[in-house]
């Protein structure tokens, strides 16, 4: 049977098919649909970790105990995992454990675009990318037999346009072993206990695995020469190797599947068959790297850019300016010009519960410096907010306020994160600021969930990724553990009352936290009624297009005296969240008069 699947809910069918037992992760895009799709499986033990690293752990100690296990992730969040998958290619596993990465060319959704294949290099283990949906559910078997048989850590690669593409995938039964009762854990401190006195003895015998690797990625089906034409040969996997097909469709190729160890006798082979080797790879030339070092001619980066993605549109037009491709067959739909299209900045949902902090930030405390984190509270750092002054990773808010504390800048200053930012990365900054005496001011942002990835659970949610029932970890008592003293507590959609524990914040001598407290829309009471603008009070002062609701719009009706547009307020779009008519000088606004 098959089905269409994106790339995401593949990777979760395989690893249902493939007898995962464990599956942990945390959310980001392009990555959270895997574990979604992966607790719809009762077979598979599955959760949202608080963040990567302990993902990781969690995954390594049940491969530990002989279950074979996947951890889920997207491209940053391998930064946070790197200490942990590290000592487990030096223990190696018991069972299969596979690294599910989704990486991000073209940053559609992070904060950088870092290639995570050269990871599989640093950390010395095998990486595997698919090309499609079919490809990334079966290399989940592939990875776990790798693990296995050597002994190691397995990465599957994806990115962006692997995820979430959907093509047909042919569907296949589990297979057995879920009914078998977990054995005693088996004892081994001189393997598993990863001190230097131990571990150095692994590192030989990591090397010896790497050549060996490498001999038999000769042979490997996942890797294969595909003889076409041999005025140009290919090295490419992944989603590269579907552009690159597309764009050179009579060339011979190399479709990579492994893509770490390379099979250098397959890329000789190939390279001494055509007369010119093009390697095709997005983002950093991890491929042609390592093959031009085998002393193996080819080119690649000074054709191909080293940054966004490379569609069949980007490779057609650098191959044809570098005379691979007739500039004249260079034609067709990808030429044709676009429509002009309005720019439209991302914005907050009607009824957001960030709106009140940002608009206070931006208009009532202007003066104050904000450092940002990950989540939707960083659309504060866009218009009409203005609001954001840093942003670079999760919980970094928290630790560079404590920077600008420590070189003692005259500004005022506050770190805003979110929840679930705040239990992955808020923590230890917040311990260090209390442990070091600072004196920063922080803002917790309570929406009762992680809402930018698609409203994944958190330890402040009384609900795990299986839907079960669970404690409820309270911030308020978090921070109190922390060492802070001075805790409030707000209404995120009480602006006045926003303003004023901000300012009372920030006067305090010492570590001060505000959580403000307001579900998002999507997983709060819902619509709460409509708001209306009364156009005979209404002035055209504009204050109500500060706070950045797309439901609050210029009317048709115009200020006599200044000639500036009225605003009105869209009843499809408006959830009554009431802050407009909190903000309105003239008391225009008001909830609109239902029939009866």
């Amino acid at each position: 049977m098959k089905q269409l699947l994106s790339g995401n809910e593949a990777i979760a069918r395989g690893a249902y098919e493939y007898g995962v037992q464990v599956a942990t992760g945390y959310p980001g895009t392009p990555s959270s649909e895997i574990m979604e799709h992966v607790a719809r499986y009762e077979e598979i033990y599955s959760e949202w970790s608080t963040n990567e690293k302990v993902a990781m752990d969690g995954a390594i100690g049940a491969a530990y105990a002989g279950k074979r296990s996947m951890v889920a992730m997207k491209s940053v969040g391998m930064n946070v995992a790197a200490d942990s998958f590290f000592y487990a290619v030096y223990t190696g596993v018991r069972a299969g454990l596979v690294i599910v990465v989704a990486d991000d060319p073209g940053m559609f959704s992070s904060q950088n675009e870092q290639d995570n294949r050269q990871y599989a290099r640093f950390a010395k283990m095998p990486l595997l990318e698919p090309a499609d949906s079919q490809e990334a559910k079966d290399f989940m078997g592939a990875a776990l037999e790798l693990s296995e048989t050597w002994d190691t850590p397995v990465i599957v690669r994806t990115v962006m346009r692997i995820s979430h593409s959907a093509s047909p995938v042919t569907m296949r039964e589990r297979e057995a072993g879920d009914r078998e009762p977990t054995a005693p854990f088996q004892r081994d401190p001189h393997r598993l206990v990863c001190t230097c006195v131990w571990a150095k003895h692994q590192h030989p015998v990591i090397e010896e695995r790497l050549k060996r690797l490498s001999l038999f990625a000769n042979d490997y089906a996942l890797n294969r020469l595909e003889w076409g034409d041999r005025a140009l040969g290919v090295v490419a996997g992944g989603a590269a190797y579907s552009y690159a097909r597309e764009v050179f469709p009579d060339a011979s190729f190399l479709k990579l599947g492994m893509s770490y160890p390379l099979p250098f006798d397959l890329i000789r082979e190939l390279a001494d068959g055509v007369d010119e080797l093009l390697v095709v790879e997005e983002l950093d030339p991890f491929l042609e790297e390592q093959i031009k070092a085998q002393g193996i001619a080819c080119r690649g980066k000074d054709i191909f850019p080293a940054f966004g993605e490379l569609t069949p549109a980007v490779i057609e037009k650098h191959a044809a300016e570098a005379g691979l491709r007739p500039k004249e067959q260079v034609k067709g739909a990808r030429d044709l010009p676009l429509p002009a299209l309005p720019g439209r900045s991302p914005i907050f949902c009607p009824g957001c519960p960030h709106r009140s902090t940002f608009y206070v930030l931006g208009n009532k405390l202007e003066e104050t410096i904000v450092t940002g984190g990950i989540g939707c509270y960083n659309l504060g750092a866009l218009p009409p907010f203005d609001a954001t002054d840093t942003m670079g990773a999760m919980g970094a808010s928290i630790g560079v306020a404590h920077g600008l504390d420590i070189a003692r800048i005259p500004d005022p200053f506050v770190a805003v994160i979110g929840d679930s930012s705040f239990f992955h990365a808020g923590i230890p900054p917040l311990l260090n600021i209390v442990h070091n005496g600072g004196n920063s001011t922080v803002v917790i942002l309570d929406n009762r969930t992680t809402a930018m990835t698609g409203h994944q659970d958190h330890p402040g949610i009384g609900q795990t990724l299986r839907g079960e029932p669970t404690k409820e970890v309270d911030i308020g008592d978090m921070v109190r553990a922390c060492g802070v003293t001075d805790v409030h507590r707000v209404d995120a959609f009480d602006i006045e009352a926003i303003e004023k524990t901000y300012r009372e914040a920030l006067t305090f001598d010492g570590p001060s936290v505000v959580i403000v407290e307001g579900p998002c829309y999507f997983v709060g009471p819902g619509t709460q009624g409509v708001y209306e603008v009364d156009p005979e009070t209404c002035i055209a002062c504009g204050t109500c297009f500060e706070l950045g609701c797309p439901a609050i719009k210029h009317s048709r009706e115009v200020n006599e005296r200044t000639g500036r547009a009225k605003a009105e307020i869209d009843p499809v779009l408006c959830v009554g969240c009431d802050m407009c008519a909190q903000v309105c000088p003239v008391e225009a606004i008001h909830p609109a008069e239902t029939a009866d």
